[in-house]
């Protein structure tokens, strides 16, 4: 009798706290929700989630604030999201950067999902764009190929900081096209390589659109090739990598997480409502304005994509690493 007593006992508890979550869900939210930023105020990445955030406020009828913690190249704001309730209150709009990193920049870095956070959905991509000097008397990513591989010493790139997503997408191109560039260290972005670029001192750079728009607009940089997965619309004519070097993808990405343990009901409706904002017409073009390009995806397609991203830049991140260790 009391095995029995016991048994329906713990049925109850479980009816009850299945109950609860559901009502949780079905009620959430009501109340304001943050959304944690690994990226400084006015980066790309930090427009990127004021606008997810703008959105989902209309959705939900509740405000949605950003709070940005940059620092640690984003282990300052994974260590924050981490350590938040797990009442779906609190999300974590990440970058590449938090979950591809040299193994020694950052403590906690990188962060792997479902691990240390549970995926909810993908924001948006940020091709990288590949752009040769106009004095290098090349007009296509092949020819640029050909042009290394006759000549080893002749091709020189602009490298905007060791280990950013710039610099990787340069040594996997090199990686799979066989071929080898001569770097050379900026250390205050694109705007500092510009100028040599364009008078041809370094043949070329590789660089999110918004690092080098004004250049490509007057003329002083050409671009020959993007690292998106297919043509994009504002460049209906520039090849991808990918139709010379075939399942090349060189893009940044974003991600809203949650803590783990986060309701799965929680977790569904945001993620259902970050795709009706990613939708959003008006969005798109908000964000191709400052070349990047949202992409709706179900926390599994979430999942899967950040860990073939991780596999696909494991290889040159410990190439990179053991560069540096012998410097």
């Amino acid at each position: 009798m009391f095995g029995l007593r016991y048994a329906f006992s713990i049925f109850c508890m479980l009816i009850l706290s299945a109950s609860a979550a559901f009502s949780q869900g079905a009620n959430y939210p009501d109340k304001p929700v943050t959304i944690i930023s690994d990226s400084p105020a006015g980066s790309s990445p930090d427009v990127v989630a004021r606008f997810v955030a703008e959105g989902l406020s209309k959705v939900w009828g509740q405000q949605v604030i950003v709070l940005n913690k940059p620092g640690a190249n984003g282990s300052l704001a994974a260590h924050a999201a981490s350590e938040a309730p797990t009442d779906g209150y609190t999300l974590f709009h990440a970058t590449l950067s938090t979950f591809v990193a040299l193994p020694t920049v950052a403590p906690n870095l990188p962060v792997k999902l479902p691990r240390d956070f549970v995926p909810v959905g993908y924001a948006c991509d940020q091709p990288m764009f590949v752009a040769v000097s106009p004095t290098l008397g090349v007009s296509t990513l092949p020819q640029l190929i050909e042009l290394a591989k006759k000549q080893p010493d002749r091709i020189t790139i602009a490298a905007t900081g060791i280990g950013r997503l710039t610099h990787l997408t340069g040594e996997l191109l090199q990686a799979r096209a066989g071929i080898k560039f001569e770097a050379v260290p900026y250390t205050r972005g694109p705007a500092s390589a510009i100028g040599d670029v364009a008078d041809g001192r370094v043949s070329m750079i590789i660089e999110g659109y918004s690092g080098i728009a004004g250049a490509v607009k007057a003329g002083q940089v050409k671009l020959i090739a993007t690292g998106a997965a297919q043509r994009l619309p504002e460049f209906p004519d520039l090849p991808t990598v990918a139709e010379t070097l075939p399942g090349f993808l060189g893009l940044g990405w974003q991600v809203l997480v949650a803590p783990v343990g986060t309701p799965a009901s929680i977790v569904a409706k945001v993620s259902a409502d970050l795709t009706k904002v990613l939708n959003d017409p008006d969005l798109k073009q908000k964000f191709a304005s400052f070349g990047n390009y949202p992409r709706p995806m179900t926390p599994d397609q979430t999942l899967a994509f950040v860990n073939q991203q991780q596999e696909t830049w494991a290889p040159i991140v410990q190439k990179v690493a053991a560069q540096n260790e012998g410097k």
